[in-house]
């Protein structure tokens, strides 16, 4: 069977691509721009990649077009395929119909942290025995791919609220039908789709409608929201962790060793290798939801110490004259508050020079635009890249007073950023983009700096 994907080179549908090469379809696909990471990956496996979005592509013949969700109605192909009459789906349905049905889902959801819970969960899974599927939105470095099938009957999938495709508004996890979730948190975003925190939640509320009564649900006890959501019904195991929750990680000493406690007795401990509060909760919910398949504490424990991490998560692009470049895609200000928080935990006293791009729906829309400056209170010299925006970033972030660093344009922000940097400095660069690759930019240009 053909199936032909629009939208292939974002995370998702290039993991659905991958998955359905795995499970022996011919896999072609179309994007308005083939960029790596994942048009690396896709090439590599032998997937066509078609720039663009022409009709011509109806010429292909596949059986059947899957339609990703930032293909919208006027979209030259969509609107051929629709005309034609031909096949198409949602990249979730796809997921459901042909992998999912017959696993054991186990599905990471909330608005921070799913895709370094996901990876962690398929980590400890994989370090357990049980070989997992999974489809993460990231690239996980203990497996260095974003996705893969096995005959095993376990997946693990970053279950996304964000809405499915042109035809289909329900939120994506509802597609899946998972008998282990994790609700690692909930707040508003994606004000683009939802008008307020209460629609978000009745969007977890069906989620929670489709887990079976011998599934579990682990949920974050800090959470009122979610305290909210399982309010209006809840027909499965609960687990709560933090908070008054039954799971609990507290320090043991101080050298980044914790300890795992489940009704109050200690049941495992391990030296955990990444950095913040939001770490550690998302540590404990994926220990807690590998227990569901059978995976014991201990043995999710060592699996939790030798995790290494997601690309685009804290990743260090590199280092030069003393001053190294960070990746992350914090986007949202809570994410953003706490990715600052978790590098200054890791560098101490030295100088943190946060970077942001304000390029997500929600943050183009200025909905959140109040939060930012104390989400970045703690960076000691902030850089916004303010092209396309709707309001006044320099305005937004005058709270921070000179520290903060406002420009339209890439290279002078580039300049900009390298001239403040000095030997010891620590560059953290935040967006849910590419951000014109100014990675790259920055450490040719600080390989060219005169400066100290």
């Amino acid at each position: 069977m053909h199936i032909h994907i629009l939208g292939i080179c974002g995370t998702f549908m290039g993991g659905i691509a991958l998955i359905a090469r795995a499970a022996g379809f011919t896999v072609t696909g179309c994007d308005a721009n083939v960029y790596p990471p994942m048009s690396t990956q896709l090439t590599e496996q032998g997937v066509a990649l078609i720039e663009g979005y022409s009709p011509d592509q109806l010429a292909m013949a596949p059986d059947l077009f899957v339609v990703g969700n930032a293909i919208s109605r006027g979209n030259p192909l969509l609107e051929a395929i629709l005309d034609r009459g031909l096949p198409y789906t949602s990249g979730p349905q796809w997921l459901a119909d042909h992998v999912l049905r017959d696993k054991w889902v186990l599905a990471v959801a909330g608005t921070h942290g799913k895709t370094t819970t996901s990876a962690l969960l398929a980590w400890i899974l994989e370090q357990g025995g049980l070989n997992p599927g999974f489809l993460i939105g990231g690239v996980p470095s203990n497996f260095g791919c974003s996705a893969r099938l096995t005959d095993t009957p376990f997946f693990v999938v970053e279950a996304d609220e964000y809405d499915t495709a042109f035809c289909d508004k329900r939120s994506k996890f509802v597609h899946y039908r998972p008998r282990t979730v994790v609700l690692n948190n909930l707040e508003y975003d994606h004000a683009d789709i939802f008008p307020d925190l209460a629609a978000i939640e009745t969007q977890f509320h069906h989620l929670i409608r489709t887990i079976p009564r011998h599934g579990r649900l682990i949920a974050n006890g800090t959470e009122a929201s979610l305290a909210r959501v399982l309010e209006r019904g809840c027909w499965s195991e609960v687990e709560w962790f933090g908070g008054e929750g039954s799971w609990q990680i507290r320090d043991l000493d101080n050298h980044d060793r914790v300890g795992i406690f489940h009704n109050g007795t200690q049941v495992a401990h391990c030296e955990l290798p990444l950095t913040g509060h939001h770490n550690r909760m998302n540590a404990l919910a994926a220990l807690a939801a590998a227990r569901h398949v059978g995976i014991t504490p201990v043995s999710a424990a060592e699996g939790l110490a030798t995790f290494a991490g997601v690309k685009r998560r804290l990743e260090a692009r590199g280092t030069v004259r003393g001053v190294t470049v960070y990746d992350d895609f914090a986007h949202h200000p809570t994410a953003i508050a706490t990715t600052v928080a978790g590098l200054r935990r890791r560098v101490g006293e030295r100088r943190i020079l946060a970077v942001i791009e304000p390029r997500s729906n929600t943050m183009k829309l200025g909905v959140m635009k109040a939060q930012l400056p104390a989400s970045l209170a703690s960076a000691d010299h902030v850089f916004c890249y303010a092209h396309a925006l709707g309001w006044d970033a320099a305005e937004t972030l005058a709270p921070l007073g000179p520290k903060a660093h406002v420009s339209e344009d890439l290279d002078t922000l580039v300049a900009a950023i390298v001239s403040e940097a000095r030997h010891g400095d620590q560059i953290l660069v935040m967006s849910n983009g590419g951000f014109g690759g100014i990675h790259e930019k920055l450490l040719a240009a600080l390989a060219h700096s005169t400066h100290p």
